[in-house]
């Protein structure tokens, strides 16, 4: 009996090997429109922030220390930011004119003024920090500090760093929810969503995501009450609800997923990851139906969407020997 249960696992693993091979050779519905030259070296890319209101897409170019700031109306590079060592995470907030940075290298957040693209402050933050998001009620950031386990919390107004949130574990991206005014914290290791009130800057709960292996990048969608956290060590995506706060589903994605993007409009989700591998999935009805899984391109790991013209941005750290930002749109719209 073991061994007719063994030998039928065997043939199952393998189908569903055969089925994610499948998937993975198989063909995305978007269409490249677009290929523009980066500045740079042919070095790591990372978190990208786009500004609806300007039409700019900043881009955290991390192995040359500097963001890149790219107007997608114009599509022409407008300039770069430098002197942020490893840069990773980058946050755009029209609101306050500002553009925020985590420079990992010397653990701080950056301050830059959207206009003359100049770094107005520099605030002390933990060790190793990632993820930024921004709670607009109370006009605070809330910075991942991967190693750091924790958020350091800043005002935005004085640029003053006011406080720290333990998290249990270490903290990959932050994400701000204005329907429900929380900040979700997705944690390695414990493999939970953390949830803190930017009005006391507390931990209100912690929710495991079972199914989901070191879950590090995140992506909220206030108007469906639901979450999506990328699970690193098993090529998974977890869908949470937020108004109930739990598990809904898990779905399999590309071999270590990082960055996630959503058009809101379409209701389409990217997910990209390290192996290359994109995949594009539609929300319905607090369910995703896969359109597509394929790998893109080498280090296809970061994405960003225009949900107003349906454009989706791909920078790549290596197109022959240089840095490039390709542009696509889906293949169902002209």
């Amino acid at each position: 009996m073991k061994m007719l249960a063994a030998k039928l696992f065997g043939i199952l693993f393998t189908l569903s090997m055969i089925g994610c091979a499948d998937a993975q050779q198989g063909v995305l519905p978007i269409r490249q429109v677009d290929e523009i030259a980066l500045t740079g070296n042919a070095t790591r890319l990372d978190y990208q922030s786009f500004d609806s209101v300007t039409g700019r897409l900043y881009i955290a170019h991390l192995g040359d220390s500097m963001v890149t700031v790219f107007d997608t109306k114009s599509k022409k590079i407008v300039g770069d930011i430098r002197e942020l060592k490893n840069v990773h995470g980058v946050l755009a907030v029209p609101e306050l004119g500002r553009v925020y940075a985590s420079a990992t290298g010397t653990n701080e957040l950056a301050v830059i003024d959207d206009r003359t693209l100049q770094v107005i402050a520099r605030i002390p933050v933990g060790e190793y920090p990632d993820g930024i998001a921004y709670a607009t009620k109370e006009k605070k950031l809330y910075v991942s500090n991967k190693n750091g386990r924790s958020d350091t919390v800043i005002d935005a107004v004085t640029n003053k760093a006011i406080g720290s949130v333990e998290v249990g574990g270490q903290a990959g991206n932050s994400q701000y929810d204005p329907a429900s005014d929380r900040v979700y914290v997705a944690v390695h290791k414990i493999n939970s969503i953390v949830e803190i009130d930017p009005r006391t800057d507390r931990v209100v709960g912690t929710y495991p995501l079972t199914g989901c292996k070191d879950s590090h990048g995140l992506l909220v969608d206030s108007k469906e009450e639901v979450a999506f956290a990328a699970c690193e060590s098993n090529a998974t995506l977890a869908m949470f609800d937020l108004k109930l706060k739990k598990l809904i589903s898990i779905y399999q994605v590309g071999d270590d997923p990082d960055v996630l993007a959503f058009d809101a409009v379409l209701r389409r989700l990217y997910v990209s990851a390290e192996s290359g591998v994109v995949t594009i999935l539609e929300e319905k009805d607090r369910r995703l139906t896969q359109l597509g899984r394929a790998r893109l391109a080498a280090g296809a790991h970061t994405v960003a969407v225009d949900d107003q013209t349906h454009a989706v941005y791909f920078p790549l750290e290596n197109v022959g020997g240089k840095p490039v930002l390709k542009t696509y749109l889906p293949t169902d719209r002209p």
